[in-house]
């Protein structure tokens, strides 16, 4: 629920998710604006912030720091899996995420909020018209845009920026791995979610270095295309393998009527590629149909099952003091709501 404001107006509140990898130089500067920007209006926050396996301080900066709440992870997993980690745990009605980099403006967070308020949105991206980055990595990133619009219809301009606002309940229906973090609108959008965009600020790096590299780009090209078959496929994936698999046995059926009319009029059989051909067609037809329905079995499991996590969590650190958490959904919602032991030691 909302709380109310002193003159009866209802105020959000925020649980705010940022992604650290490296940062110990850039990440009390950014908490400070994030507070600065709530203590303003009024408004009822926590800040989670998920040390995707530094090497740096980041994880003791975020600790020592008040009212944050720190995961941190074993190793670097990744962005995704960092945004996944601090959105699942997420208590309140609205879920901010950003990058813990400070390129993303936290006076920026009103705006969007109001954005998707006015409009009755779940979702607004942040856009960031003018870009920070490097020619590079705007180019790469502008390439991307387009394939994502080509295949997955996402109308969203500017994915890749981490800041957005969500609703709270659009993370009940995701559960991202790989590089999924950009497509967050587009997979919401798939499951009949409301997505909206609004231009954001986009500052210079203050310290540091970009963790942005060509691996990257290639996991994301990867990842559109799997959401491009997630998205036309994904309920029935027997309709895309299978129908390969029926194309093959038609072309199975024209060389076989051929070789049958070869064998009719006493041609040499042994001359010709028709009867190879045929054998061959008709295995990949039969390959491709088991395929597909193996494809729709596995897939059925998948959504009868699919909770569990391929990261995993080290410890959680509230004000100070160390959370034993196991590595599931459930549990890691226990943590933050502070249902889990703690141990002090």
């Amino acid at each position: 629920m909302m709380t109310s404001s002193v003159d009866g107006s209802v105020e959000p509140r925020l649980s705010i998710v940022i992604a650290v990898f490296n940062e110990e130089n850039n990440l009390s500067a950014l908490v400070d604006e994030i507070n600065a920007v709530c203590d303003e209006r009024g408004w009822v926050r926590e800040i989670i912030v998920v040390d995707d396996g530094s090497t740096d301080n980041s994880a003791r900066v975020a600790g020592s720091m008040a009212n944050v709440t720190v995961f941190r992870f074993r190793r670097n997993f990744g962005q995704t899996a960092a945004f996944d980690a601090g959105c699942h745990a997420a208590q309140y009605e609205y879920v901010v995420t950003m990058d813990g980099d400070g390129q993303n403006d936290p006076a920026d967070i009103p705006n969007l909020i109001a954005h998707l308020e006015a409009n009755n949105l779940d979702v607004v991206s942040g856009w960031r018209v003018h870009r920070q980055d490097t020619f590079a990595k705007r180019f790469v990133s502008r390439g991307a845009n387009l394939l994502r619009k080509v295949f997955l219809n996402d109308t969203i301009h500017d994915s890749g920026c981490s800041l957005k606002v969500y609703r709270r309940e659009c993370f009940d229906n995701v559960h991202l791995y790989g590089e999924m973090h950009r497509f967050i609108p587009a997979l919401l959008e798939m499951r009949g979610f409301s997505i909206g965009e609004l231009p954001v600020n986009h500052r210079p790096r203050r310290s540091g270095v970009s963790k942005y590299n060509a691996a990257r780009t290639i996991k994301g090209l990867a990842d559109i295309v799997l959401l491009w078959f997630w998205r036309s496929y994904s309920v029935r994936p027997i309709h895309l393998l299978g129908g390969i698999g029926v194309l093959f046995f038609l072309i199975a059926a024209i060389f076989g009527c051929r070789t049958v009319w070869l064998f009719a009029t006493d041609r040499k059989l042994s001359s010709t590629l028709e009867p190879l051909l045929t054998v061959f067609s008709f295995i990949a037809g039969l390959l491709f149909v088991s395929l597909g329905i193996l494809t729709d079995i596995l897939i059925k499991i998948y959504y009868a099952i699919s909770a569990e996590r391929y990261y995993s969590v080290r410890e959680i650190v509230k004000n100070g003091a160390i959370m034993k958490v196991a590595d599931s959904p459930s549990r890691l919602s226990e943590a933050r709501s502070g249902r889990a032991s703690i141990d002090a030691s």
